[in-house]
């Protein structure tokens, strides 16, 4: 029978050196703004998000299938999520998962990632004041989760997703994989490692029919064909690939109080590297207050200080409830403010 000590040195082994060639390889110029598929890099679940994001050794719950597929094995039985943001610039920002457990097998969990405009009025040239015609824009990402304990400290996931980008009839879709490991030790009474890659995948190309023009190959020329009809050609853009490396412990686990800290590194190729903090109390395990700061020493940018609230109850009928509340500071461009709703079954 083969050692699951050996099995799981060999996983952790083998996504350290996948991800040391991003690591080794600062960047010196930033990449702001050179990536398609930003939404995905939009924190999902209230609890993660006031926390600031130091997540990849904490995930335990649905939110995990964003953060650290590795924490959808932490779960047992069903659990949902459902999560809401009225992200800046009146953009709405949604998060759908479950996660289902299966004795023998694994856990297996389904994601969708949502980031919506409000329709708006077309205006060209001619019709400033708009053509009596609308446009919108979405994007969306479909993710499929697995995950599983190898022996009792160590938790691997992975997740295979499917991204969507649309801006009204122009559109763009690749597919992208994570992977995660999160690690119990022996220190400080269960501290927990945990390490992801998210977002690794192809190129976005935005092609349909709005990108199709009218042209005159020969202005100089009279009497030619002034209107031929051509496809403008847009350039591909890579997805912003993130290695999350961080740790979780609890300097205080008793009955009545409880509290968690986590510290996170990050290493994207869209920006600098950064480190986000969180803490979260717990009291009797039904009352949390949660804090953290997101993107310490990243030189302009406009996350800062999140906070939140949790209240969790066990109803009449077996089931459970989480409710979450969040509050993220943006700096220059206002506020956003979360709700979470999880039921574990």
């Amino acid at each position: 029978m083969n050692n699951p000590n050996h099995t799981y040195r060999l996983i952790f082994t083998w996504l350290i050196l996948l991800s040391l060639p991003s690591v080794l390889m600062a960047q010196k110029v930033s990449k702001v703004g050179t990536t398609a598929a930003d939404f995905l890099q939009i924190g999902a679940g209230s609890r993660a998000i006031a926390m600031g994001g130091a997540y990849v050794a904490v995930a335990n719950d649905v939110s995990s299938l964003r953060w650290n597929p590795a924490g959808a094995a932490n779960i047992s039985g069903t659990e949902l999520l459902a999560s809401h943001s009225a992200w800046v610039a009146d953009l709405d920002f949604n998060f759908l998962g479950v996660v289902m457990s299966f004795e023998g097998f694994g856990n297996v969990g389904v994601s969708l990632t949502m980031l919506s405009v409000p329709e708006m009025l077309v205006r060209t040239e001619e019709f400033q004041d708009g053509n009596g015609e609308f446009f919108d824009a979405a994007d969306l990402a479909f993710g499929v989760t697995y995950a599983n304990s190898v022996g009792q400290r160590f938790k691997v996931g992975g997740t295979f997703k499917v991204i969507h980008q649309r801006i009204w009839h122009t559109s763009a879709q690749n597919f992208a994989f994570d992977l995660g490991t999160q690690f119990k030790t022996d220190f400080l009474d269960g501290m927990i490692i945990g390490a992801s890659i998210t977002n690794f995948g192809g190129k976005m190309k935005m092609s349909g029919r709005d990108l199709r023009t009218f042209v005159d190959p020969d202005p100089i020329s009279q009497g030619n064909n002034d209107r031929v009809p051509v496809n403008l050609e847009t350039d591909e853009w890579s997805l912003p690939v993130n290695f999350q490396f961080g740790i979780s412990f609890m300097p205080i686990n008793e009955r009545l109080h409880k509290a968690t800290i986590a510290i996170d590194a990050l290493h994207p190729s869209s920006n600098y590297e950064s480190i986000n903090v969180g803490a979260e109390y717990g009291y009797m395990d039904q009352v949390f207050i949660r804090a953290g700061y997101q993107s310490l020493f990243l030189e302009d940018s406009e996350n800062g200080f999140n906070s939140g609230l949790g209240i969790h109850r066990t109803l009449s009928n077996g089931l459970k409830g989480k409710l979450s509340y969040s509050y993220k500071s943006m700096g220059r461009l206002g506020s956003v403010h979360g709700l979470t709703l999880e039921i574990g079954l």
